[in-house]
C-alpha cells in the first residue's frame, strides 16, 4: 500500500488505508455473501462489488463459471442484508491500446485482457513484469519480492 501512496497512485493526504483480513473459504457468489456479510456485522453501511473475488475456472475450457455481475446480482438476492447499501462496481481490464486499467467496453473486446490474481502471481514468482501501465512500478516490486521470497521457502 505503501508503494501506491508514494507513486501517487492514489493521494496520501486524501486516502486511509484499512485492511480487513478475511479468508477465502468460500468462491464466486458464496464468497462475495461472505464478504459482504462479514463487513456488515462489522458496521459498514455500503459494500462495493465488482467481480467475483474468488472465480473457479471451468475444469475443461479454463473459463471462469461465473460472470463477473453473478456477485453483484447475488447481493441483490440475499436475505438479511436490508442495512447495507449495495454499490455495483464497473468492471476494469487492462486496455492495451490505451496501456492502463479502464472500464471495460464490450464494443471493444479486443483492446482488452483480463489479468486475474492467479496469473499476477505467476507473473511476479517468475519475476515477469506486468504489461506496461497495468500497476505501479514500486508496488510490482513488492509484490514480486514478496512471491519470489515464498518460493525459498
Amino acid at each position: 500500500h505503501a508503494a501506491v501512496l508514494e507513486e501517487g497512485i492514489l493521494n496520501p493526504e486524501t486516502t486511509v488505508v484499512a485492511i480487513f483480513p478475511s479468508p477465502m473459504m468460500y468462491a464466486g457468489p458464496t464468497e462475495v455473501q461472505w464478504h459482504c456479510r462479514a463487513r456488515m456485522v462489522a458496521g459498514a453501511n455500503f459494500y462495493i462489488v465488482g467481480r467475483d473475488p474468488a472465480g473457479m475456472p471451468h475444469p475443461e475450457t479454463g473459463k471462469d463459471l461465473y460472470d463477473p455481475t453473478h456477485g453483484a446480482k447475488v447481493l441483490t438476492m440475499a436475505p438479511g442484508l436490508i442495512t447495507l447499501e449495495i454499490v455495483p462496481f464497473r468492471v476494469a481490464a487492462y486496455n492495451k491500446k490505451k496501456k492502463c486499467m479502464d472500464y471495460y467496453d464490450s464494443e471493444h473486446h479486443e483492446d482488452f485482457e483480463f489479468i486475474s490474481g492467479t496469473r499476477m502471481r505467476k507473473l511476479a514468482r517468475e519475476g515477469q513484469n506486468p504489461p506496461e501501465g497495468f500497476m505501479a512500478p514500486k508496488a510490482w516490486t513488492v509484490l514480486t519480492e514478496y512471491y519470489q521470497s515464498l518460493e525459498k521457502v
